[in-house]
């Protein structure tokens, strides 16, 4: 085994480069907890024999997740908390596949930690060869210019990483609008076959190589990550009109999402906090609903609003009810020193989508609004929010949801949500291009939901970006951080917070 690298050398050497292929290995995504590693891989050519994930005198004997052999999973346990490790990825012959790098496992969920630096994004999938519909303008940011965005990101090396929602876009039946896909060389998505060993798997992969496994290559093979799925992230736009409805997700809809996960990045690995019963859960791990403790100082609870929104007027749900017990049994009851909601769907903003919590609408005048029904909503979507909004403002001391989805920067402070504030950032967009911003998409920017009171500390930014935050005993620090394509790109290469703000416990 040859000496390792350092975090911060390995992060230097890829964070900003194309996976090359003179190297086997396509793409890391890896995910930790305090004892335990699993790892989502993909090689350039197939592999007939398993590989191995080798850390210290410990190894894992990967796991195919296709048909063919490109595709692997490593699953490393019994490791020691907030230990440095050198991994490496050998083949069945003992020769190594990538370069020994440096690992982190997470505290001890016990352990008194002074500082947690936390990275969050939504929004980073799209194919660079979409175009806008009648032009030869790209409809996202292109690829090369997000992964310089996760290099600055980078730079300033968060313990953790949360990808919230929309890794992938490319809407089957729903939300299409002036996305004009390429031609798939494999063809048409068939909904009455499987995906994992029929044509719909090289189907999949020309969609999405391009958006996950080659965005990331191995940027962030040395920090935890931690995905979260959204609508797009089910191969459709959130849409409800008189032509269908696009959630709760069909069957094949939900073939297109687990296996996406499957192939690239890593489940949520158990925690003792959340139950084993949890939909979409099997030997703990969870494809929907994550943890990522950080010793004491905090807890981050992760949910996917879309894979089991019910559509039961009054009673309709976003996530289960089992899902929201353990999230207001956590905030009520967990020895973190901060608990933080971070949902895929936004919260506090509205643009007028079909899928959100809130009943806001375009209406004729220009404004958001609800004097004109949003066909389909359901008002039990609104009553769960509001339980959970009252949850946080009730037991956290600092009262906090980090959403995804939405196209823009912002922080506000709902004012009448319960006894205390409850903050809501919204983290900023990676990829999202001229005519996906909602003041274009929707014909109005992110505005205020009605019926809440919300301060707001920084009013929705329709501008690419992410987030920095710091978790210390007594508060948590934000940076934002924005960039916008028409801008200089070299600006992103030392993209500097344009917003700060910090968050104290309440008295």
């Amino acid at each position: 085994m040859g000496s390792a690298m350092t975090r911060r050398q390995f992060l230097a050497s890829t964070a900003a480069a194309l996976p090359d292929p003179q190297q086997p290995v396509r793409h890391l995504l890896p995910t930790a907890s305090h004892n335990r590693i699993r790892l989502k891989a993909s090689f350039f050519e197939p592999l007939s024999k398993p590989p191995r994930l080798r850390a210290a005198d410990l190894s894992a004997e990967g796991v195919r997740s296709d048909s063919a052999g490109f595709f692997w999973t490593f699953d490393l346990a019994s490791l020691k908390p907030s230990n440095p490790y050198t991994l490496e990825i050998t083949d069945a012959t003992g020769k190594s596949l990538v370069p020994p790098w440096t690992f982190r496992t997470l505290p001890h969920p016990d352990e008194m930690v002074s500082r947690f630096r936390l990275l969050v994004y939504t929004c980073a999938g799209g194919h660079d060869a979409c175009r806008i519909s009648g032009t030869v303008l790209p409809y996202w940011v292109p690829a090369a210019l997000r992964r310089r965005l996760f290099a600055r990101a980078l730079s300033y090396k968060p313990d953790a990483v949360i990808a919230n929602g929309d890794h992938i876009y490319w809407d089957l039946r729903f939300g299409r609008g002036q996305i004009e896909l390429p031609p798939n060389p494999h063809g048409d998505f068939q909904r009455d076959l499987p995906v994992i060993g029929t044509p719909n798997e090289l189907r999949l992969r020309f969609a999405a190589d391009a958006q996950i496994a080659d965005l990331y290559g191995t940027t962030m093979g040395a920090v935890p990550v931690f995905f979260l799925q959204d609508d797009h992230d089910y191969w459709e736009n959130d849409e409800a009109h008189d032509r269908g409805v696009s959630f709760p997700p069909d069957d094949f809809m939900l073939r297109l999402a687990r296996t996406t996960r499957r192939l690239y990045f890593p489940e949520f690995l158990p925690d003792p906090g959340r139950p084993s019963g949890l939909p979409s859960t099997a030997n703990g791990l969870s494809e929907s609903f994550g943890t990522l403790r950080f010793g004491r100082l905090a807890e981050v609870l992760l949910y996917d609003c879309r894979r089991f929104l019910t559509l039961k007027g009054p009673f309709a749900t976003f996530i289960p009810e089992t899902a929201e017990d353990w999230i207001v049994r956590r905030l009520r009851t967990s020895p973190a020193r901060h608990v933080v909601n971070l949902p895929s769907t936004p919260i506090a903003w509205s643009a007028g989508k079909w899928g959100e919590w809130y009943p806001d609408l375009l209406l004729e005048n220009g404004r958001l609004g609800t004097a004109k029904p949003k066909y389909y909503w359901q008002p039990g979507w609104r009553a769960q929010h509001d339980r959970l909004v009252q949850a946080a403002s009730t037991h956290s001391p600092i009262p906090l949801f980090i959403s995804g989805d939405l196209h823009a920067l912002a922080h506000g402070a709902i004012q009448n949500a319960g006894p205390h504030p409850v903050h809501s950032v919204l983290s900023g967009p990676i990829s999202t291009g001229p005519k996906a911003w909602p003041s274009s998409a929707r014909g109005t920017p992110p505005l205020t939901a009605t019926g809440l009171d919300v301060a707001e500390d920084l009013k929705p930014l329709e501008m690419n970006g992410f987030t920095l935050v710091d978790f210390l005993p007594d508060r948590i620090e934000f940076q934002m951080f924005a960039w916008k394509l028409g801008r200089p790109e070299a600006e992103i290469d030392t993209l500097a917070p344009f917003h700060r703000f910090t968050l104290e416990p309440r008295m």
